[in-house]
């Protein structure tokens, strides 16, 4: 069993863990673009990170840390009225929400889901394997997945458009419901709100989802019978937090009273408005590829950490929740525009690398 940094009794991660030799991130975004490789074939080295950095963190998790325990404990609550769950988180953002859901059913509500992480990629799949895994061992369970936040919605189409071609082919009725913290594109089934703010595990990667990397689909080290690779970051094990913010937030959650409100369901009006600031937003700066518009806090940081970024919008630059995102763009030397009438905190705009490869 793999529970990476966490304990054993938070999650089974159903990964191989993969020794694999990583790809710089310029070279890595060349060849996503080129269409050579696909981005799930390859891994680059993590951002550690820097004393500056983390005193960011600090700051902002302290910020946020109330907002955020009351989401996931009313998460927990309304996922306690169900019978018979099981947790499936969707490596890698998912799993330290899963991980606070198992804790506080657990604590709150007296009930012991069991929890897995598995992995699913745009464009790929869900791992199969590992599905048939958990399903293998809880028939009878509900499949409750969980991811942290929404950026435009293209993991929840591919978790959909899986699990019906699963159900087909197998005879079974798993269901596709998504369950989030945040969902700014309002496309989820479930969610606490449609807000865009700074969950605090969007700010660091491994080193606050137990030191796992994101999933990777490589056939030279995935082979029949595997399920996804990963990779186990153990040279970053003296700065992992994972833990660490798994029981401060649990902590927090103790002392407050359950907030019994319902879920937000997914919104075609919101969902169709934000749909449309995107298309615009792409014929206005030129972008081809509408998957180089990563929208909200969360993927704005995931794009200043692991890819090639163009430029940055803010809609305030004094607000204290996109002061990490400022650090990291001034790093890069990054782009970083303000825009009032911005529908989101932060939007983030990848390089195209083929564009400057070809002038």
């Amino acid at each position: 069993m793999f529970s990476g940094s966490y304990l054993k009794e938070d999650v089974e991660f159903l990964v191989k863990v993969i020794d694999i030799e990583f790809t710089q991130i310029d070279d890595k975004e060349r060849l996503i673009q080129s269409g050579e490789s696909h981005y799930s074939q390859m891994i680059s080295p993590e951002y550690e990170p820097s004393p500056e950095y983390l005193e960011i963190f600090y700051q902002a998790f302290a910020l946020n840390k109330e907002r955020f325990a009351n989401d996931i404990l009313t998460l927990a609550y309304n996922l306690s009225k169900k019978k018979n769950i099981v947790l499936v988180s969707l490596l890698r953002a998912g799993t330290p929400i899963g991980v606070l859901l198992k804790r506080t059913l657990r604590d709150q509500f007296n009930i012991d889901a069991n929890h897995y992480s598995i992995s699913i990629i745009r464009d790929r799949e869900i791992d199969e394997l590992a599905l048939k895994h958990i399903l293998r061992d809880h028939p009878n369970s509900e499949f409750i997945f969980v991811d942290g936040w929404t950026g435009k919605g293209v993991i929840n189409r591919e978790l959909k458009s899986f699990i019906a071609s699963f159900n087909e082919r197998n005879d079974t009725s798993i269901s596709d419901n998504l369950y989030v913290v945040s969902d700014i594109a309002s496309v989820s089934d479930f969610s606490v709100n449609n807000d865009d703010y700074l969950i605090p595990s969007s700010a660091l990667n491994s080193t606050i989802s137990g030191l796992v990397s994101r999933s990777i689909l490589n056939d030279e080290y995935i082979k029949e019978g595997d399920f996804h690779g990963c990779k186990y970051y153990e040279e970053y094990a003296k700065s992992d937090l994972s833990l660490w913010f798994i029981d401060e937030i649990t902590n927090i959650i103790k002392g407050l009273k359950i907030d019994k409100k319902p879920l937000v369901s997914k919104n075609t009006i919101l969902s169709s408005r934000m749909s449309n600031f995107l298309k615009n937003l792409q014929t206005e700066w030129g972008i081809k590829d509408i998957n180089h518009i990563k929208p909200g806090i969360g993927e704005s940081t995931r794009v200043l950490l692991r890819r090639v970024p163009h430029a940055i919008i803010v809609q305030d630059l004094n607000s204290k929740e996109i002061e990490h995102l400022l650090l990291l763009a001034n790093e890069k030397e990054v782009e970083v525009t303000e825009e009032k009438h911005l529908p989101y905190k932060a939007l983030a705009i990848i390089k195209n690398v083929a564009k400057d490869l070809s002038s």
